[in-house]
């Protein structure tokens, strides 16, 4: 069988066009997965006073602990194709007080923001990962040595239906190309050192960290 993109690239405009039907849901829709989402920014091993990515943010879901780790003394930035989902992000730094939260409206490969960062997370982002003008243009901004965190849906094992058809239904829903969905992480190795992947729901999502090369 053949899925929808399995071989192509990601879509800019299918992607902003997505998330733009899901913005007003997304928030609910990514509800089950926010323990996954603590694991992730705990990877990240961040410190007060250090400046994090959070790359393909959306609607800001990992704001609060992200700064919980960095404190007033770090930074965030929040960089998101989709200007609706933008908006909430905002509405979320505005109610919260943030003020060291740097939002970015740009597809990853265009994103501009002044200085480096210590650590970048992509957390459901698998057209992010599987661009890779877009990887190397965030990871270019990642410090030497500086922490990478990847989360999102992989196939399992042929024999693990079950699980993939979870897989396939989510990703019909959240992704623009399966191209990559076997290891949806494999492009960060060129980046980085100590490549680690451990995979939780049945084999169905992937955790990958690693140190900036």
């Amino acid at each position: 069988m053949r899925l929808p993109g399995q071989h192509r690239a990601p879509d800019r405009s299918a992607a902003l066009a997505q998330y733009r039907r899901r913005a007003p849901l997304y928030d609910r829709e990514l509800a089950p997965f926010e323990p996954l989402r603590a694991v992730a920014v705990g990877k990240l091993a961040l410190r007060p006073g250090q400046c994090v990515i959070d790359a393909g943010c959306g609607t800001g879901l990992s704001f609060e602990l992200l700064h919980g780790r960095v404190g007033r003394r770090g930074r965030i930035v929040g960089i998101d194709l989709c200007p609706e989902m933008l908006a909430q992000a905002r509405e979320r730094v505005r109610r919260h007080g943030w003020d060291n939260v740097e939002l970015v409206c740009a597809a990853a490969e265009d994103a501009d923001f002044q200085g480096s960062a210590d650590a970048a997370l992509f957390h459901f982002t698998h057209d992010i990962l599987r661009d890779a003008q877009a990887l190397a243009k965030l990871l270019a901004r990642v410090r030497r040595g500086g922490r990478v965190v990847a989360t999102g849906l992989q196939w399992a094992p042929p024999w693990m239906w079950p699980t993939n058809g979870f897989v396939l239904l989510a990703a019909l829903h959240s992704v623009t190309s399966f191209e990559g969905l076997a290891r949806p992480w494999d492009r960060l190795a060129a980046y980085l050192a100590d490549l680690r992947v451990e995979t939780v729901l049945a084999g169905g999502i992937y955790i990958a960290e690693g140190n900036r090369r």
